[in-house]
C-alpha cells in the first residue's frame, strides 16, 4: 500500500453518466480555468485549448493574448484604424523644377509621370519644389498630382492646338515665376512636348538637351551621332525626357497644392500658324501599336459577329491571338504578342485569352488590363488589374447590351 486513493475507473464513470437510455451518455464538461479532471496521480489535469481560450481578448483583426494575468478580461480590442496617408509639404523652396506635361484626354499618362519622377530627383537634389504647369479645365487633375510627385499646380490653359499659342502660354507663365526662380523645365520627348520645348527654346533663348536618358542633379546624359555617342553635360535650363528611361516617382504623396500663376492671358491665333483642330482617327482601322483602347479575343471566343459589335460599341480597336489569327477568324495584323503587335495601349480587354508568355510580351507598356476568362489561376487574370471569372460568350452580350442601354 503506498497510501495514494485507489480509483475506481467503473464509479466514476457512472458518476459522469447522464440518464438512463439504450445508449450511455456522459457529462464531459469541463471544469472552469483550463482542468480537465483529476488524472491518475490525483493531480489536476490541464487543457491548454481552453487555458487559450481564456486568455483570448475578444475583437480585433489577429487573435491576441493577454498573459498578464489578466487573460480575456480585458476590453474588447477594436480594429486598427486604417493608417492615414503622409503627405509631404513644401512650403519655402529654394527653387522651382517646373514640369510641361501632354496631359492626353487631360490626364497624366506614363511619359508625363516619368518625366514627374525625374523632376522629383533633381527637386530634391536642390530643395526645391516641383510644379506641374498646365491642366487648366480639368478639375480631377488635382487629386492625381500630388501622388505623382507634384508640390504645386500652376493652372494653365495648353489644350489649344495652336502650337505657336501654347509656347507663347509657356513663356508667360515661365515670366510670372521667375520671381520663384524655376531652374529647370522639362518637357516629355513625345510629338507634341518635343515640339513645344523647341519653340520655348526658340522663344526663350536658352539651351535646350533633347532625348535625356539619363538625368540626375549634376549631370545630363543624351545619346548623340546616331546612337554611337553620348553626350554628357550639366542639366541645361530646358530639357526632354526620352520615354521608359526614368522611373515614375513612387514615394509618399506630395502636396499639389494650387499655384497662382499671374501671366497675361496670351490672344489666341497670334501666330503665324493657324492649327485645325485633331481629328480622332477611327479606332476600326486604328493602326494596333497606336491604338489607345484595344479590346481582343482569343480561344474562349466563338461567336465573332458577337465579338466584333462588342468592340464597335467600346470605340476600341480588335486584336486577337495567335490562335485565332492562325485559325483564320481575325487578320494577321490584328495579332497582340511578341509575334505580332506590341501594345503602347492606355487599356487592354481579352475576352478568352489564357494568356502565354509569348502574348504577354505584347503587353509590356499596357496600363491597365482587364480579362475576361473561366480560368481563375491564368496567366493573363494573374497580369489583369480586373478580371471577370466567367465564360466570355456569357460576358459579350450582358455588356453589348449595356453599352445599348446606356446610349439610349
Amino acid at each position: 500500500m503506498t497510501g495514494r486513493p485507489r480509483r475506481d475507473p467503473r464509479a466514476e464513470r457512472a458518476a459522469r453518466q447522464v440518464g438512463l437510455g439504450a445508449r450511455p451518455r456522459f457529462d464531459l464538461a469541463q471544469p472552469p480555468g483550463g482542468l480537465s479532471g483529476i488524472g491518475p496521480s490525483g493531480r489536476p489535469r490541464r487543457d491548454p485549448r481552453a487555458e487559450q481560450a481564456a486568455l483570448l481578448v475578444p475583437g480585433g483583426d489577429r487573435p491576441r493574448l493577454a498573459r498578464g494575468g489578466t487573460g480575456g478580461i480585458g476590453p474588447a480590442r477594436a480594429s486598427a484604424p486604417a493608417p492615414v496617408a503622409r503627405v509631404i509639404r513644401m512650403d519655402d523652396p529654394a527653387c522651382l523644377i517646373v514640369v510641361v506635361p501632354d496631359l492626353p484626354d487631360g490626364r497624366l499618362d506614363r511619359l508625363d509621370r516619368q518625366v514627374l519622377g525625374a523632376a522629383r530627383v533633381l527637386a530634391d537634389a536642390a530643395s526645391g519644389a516641383v510644379v506641374l504647369l498646365g491642366g487648366a479645365g480639368t478639375p480631377d487633375l488635382m487629386a492625381d498630382v500630388g501622388p505623382a510627385g507634384a508640390d504645386r499646380l500652376a493652372l494653365v490653359d495648353l489644350a489649344s492646338d495652336d502650337p505657336e499659342y501654347r509656347a507663347a502660354t509657356v513663356c508667360a507663365a515661365l515670366a510670372a515665376l521667375a520671381a520663384l526662380s524655376p531652374r529647370h523645365v522639362l518637357f516629355p520627348d513625345s510629338d507634341d512636348g518635343a515640339d513645344l520645348a523647341r519653340r520655348v527654346a526658340a522663344r526663350t533663348g536658352q539651351g535646350l538637351m533633347t532625348g535625356v536618358e539619363v538625368l540626375t542633379a549634376r549631370q545630363a546624359i543624351r545619346p548623340c551621332r546616331a546612337g554611337r555617342r553620348e553626350q554628357i553635360s550639366a542639366p541645361p535650363m530646358l530639357l526632354t525626357l526620352a520615354p521608359d528611361r526614368v522611373a515614375p516617382y513612387a514615394g509618399e504623396a506630395r502636396e499639389g497644392r494650387p499655384l497662382p500663376v499671374d501671366a497675361p492671358p496670351v490672344p489666341p491665333g497670334a501666330g503665324r500658324i493657324r492649327a485645325s483642330a485633331l481629328r480622332a482617327a477611327d479606332p476600326a482601322t486604328m493602326n494596333l501599336a497606336e491604338a489607345p483602347f484595344v479590346v481582343a479575343a482569343g480561344n474562349g471566343v466563338t461567336d465573332f459577329a458577337l465579338f466584333r459589335s462588342v468592340v464597335a460599341g467600346l470605340h476600341a480597336t480588335p486584336g486577337a491571338s495567335r490562335v485565332v489569327c492562325d485559325a483564320g477568324a481575325m487578320p494577321r495584323a490584328a495579332q497582340v504578342g511578341a509575334s505580332g503587335t506590341v501594345l503602347d495601349a492606355v487599356c487592354y480587354l481579352a475576352f478568352g485569352i489564357a494568356g502565354a508568355p509569348q502574348h504577354l510580351q505584347g503587353l509590356g507598356r499596357v496600363e491597365h488590363v482587364v480579362a475576361v476568362n473561366t480560368d481563375l489561376h491564368a496567366a493573363m487574370v494573374a497580369r489583369a488589374g480586373l478580371s471577370v471569372i466567367a465564360d466570355a460568350q456569357r460576358v459579350m452580350p450582358a455588356l453589348r447590351d449595356a453599352l445599348a442601354a446606356e446610349d439610349g
